[in-house]
């Protein structure tokens, strides 16, 4: 009898098998009650729906999905296309997440359900890599975050609100480092993004996005 043949461990398998277990939850779903729990459009005729993540515009197709950015400009970092974990975060988002408006006030990643339990991760994965990233390079935080469209805020020595996804936004500050002190960071978070996202999708928001900004910031 043939030995069976022995699963392939790839070195992305760690990102890819959780992509395929909800890309096959995503063919399931019911695309049209997706569409309206996420406030997102969807056309039944393409069996797409649309979508902006990180200032870039995705037609998201049902139910293999697959994706196009629709810009007219496609040129530049495409965090869905570049970013393996992009992908699982939007499926998650389509088949769990909902979309309620935000009420203008923001919450750190310790005032979100199990925020304090995972926030050990959120703190080395986010906020470290933004501040020793970003802290002693402000101009070129500036710079990538104006390429993305993000709006300046009064804080800290730099500080951004960009929205992530429709209607989910999310704040950047950075005080700067000196002889004295290193440099530090904060992120904060729409109060609506509890009911779009769990505490370790957010973790995965701010790494994406600190990504995102790396590539264009260079």
């Amino acid at each position: 009898m043939t030995a069976p043949t022995p699963p392939r461990y790839d070195k992305d398998n760690k990102e890819r098998l959780p992509f395929e277990h909800y890309r096959a939850r995503f063919a399931q779903l019911d695309p049209l009650e997706a569409a309206d729990r996420c406030a997102l459009p969807y056309d039944p005729q393409t069996q797409e729906f649309t979508l902006r993540l990180m200032d870039r515009c995705y037609a998201v197709r049902w139910p293999e999905f697959t994706f196009r950015c629709v810009d007219q400009d496609p040129s530049g970092y495409l965090a869905l296309e570049s970013y393996f974990p992009s992908r699982t975060l939007v499926i998650r988002y389509l088949l769990e997440g909902r979309c309620v408006p935000p009420s203008g006030t923001f919450v750190t990643y310790r005032d979100v359900p199990w925020g304090e339990v995972y926030f050990r991760n959120f703190q080395g994965r986010c906020l470290a890599r933004l501040a020793f990233g970003f802290g002693n390079r402000l101009e070129d935080f500036r710079r990538g975050m104006e390429r993305l469209h993000a709006a300046p805020v009064p804080s800290g020595d730099a500080a951004y609100q960009l929205e992530f996804l429709d209607n989910l936004f999310v704040r950047f500050i950075l005080w700067a480092g000196d002889e004295e002190f290193p440099p530090s960071s904060q992120i904060l978070f729409s109060d609506n993004f509890p009911q779009a996202f769990t505490a370790e999708d957010m973790a995965v928001v701010g790494d994406i996005a600190i990504g995102t900004l790396k590539e264009i910031a260079k």
